[in-house]
């Protein structure tokens, strides 16, 4: 059997984070700094900011991290359990499934939102940006995954038995990059035909995750 896979933010919890208005942020910061960046269709997103600033002005890198900080701090002090959240997880566990979080934010802001919310005692593996090479939905978080649980069980065909579970297109891309079925949990199903995501299931209420993993008959 494999791990069942949460992401955090309007998964397992509810939080205001806004990563456009993040994005705005940082591009702000940077265009501040170094002057407009390049002409493109559609906005910056984080991860891409991240990835010119690395190659590009790779000074600025450190800044940019405090303005997602900031806003990720902000959010997870409002931060509320999700409907259904803590029922997902236990019932994971209950058929026998390990449990993990990937989640593109920070440690420092996860574990105490994760203590305070009740889920830390709940979860096998915590995996943060911290721990990562690149953000979801590059799926460099997966090889943390794997390397704890697969390592510990000796199986490399880790992912084909594992789900992951978020609601957005970033998480499954992640997923099919790795090669572990996605659960779509309230996901914008154009946003997801427009990436070309195919979830294996879509979900209106996390606590119905349960019975779906065992009718998929995980933990049997």
């Amino acid at each position: 059997m494999g791990p069942c896979v949460f992401d955090l933010d309007h998964t397992l919890v509810r939080t205001p984070l806004d990563l456009a208005a993040m994005a705005v942020d940082m591009q702000a910061l940077i265009e501040r700094e170094r002057g407009p960046l390049p002409a493109r269709t559609g906005r910056w997103r984080v991860g891409e900011l991240i990835d010119w600033c690395r190659t590009e002005a790779p000074r600025l890198e450190d800044a940019l991290w405090a303005v997602a900080l900031g806003h990720e701090r902000r959010a997870m002090d409002a931060a509320v359990l999700e409907p259904g959240a803590r029922d997902a997880v236990v019932g994971a566990r209950r058929l026998g499934l390990a449990t993990a979080l990937w989640t593109n934010n920070a440690r420092a802001i996860t574990l105490p939102a994760l203590e305070r919310l009740g889920l830390a005692g709940l979860l096998d593996l915590v995996v943060t940006r911290d721990d990562m090479r690149a953000l979801k939905p590059d799926p460099d978080g997966w090889r943390v995954i794997a390397a704890h649980f697969g390592e510990r069980a000796g199986d490399a065909g880790i992912a084909r038995r594992a789900v992951v579970v978020g609601d957005s297109w970033v998480d499954g891309l992640a997923a099919a990059a790795a090669g572990v079925p996605f659960v779509a949990y309230r996901a914008d199903r154009a946003a997801l035909a427009r990436r070309r995501v195919s979830p294996v299931a879509h979900l209106d209420e996390l606590g119905h995750l349960p019975a779906w993993l065992a009718a998929r008959g995980d933990g049997g």
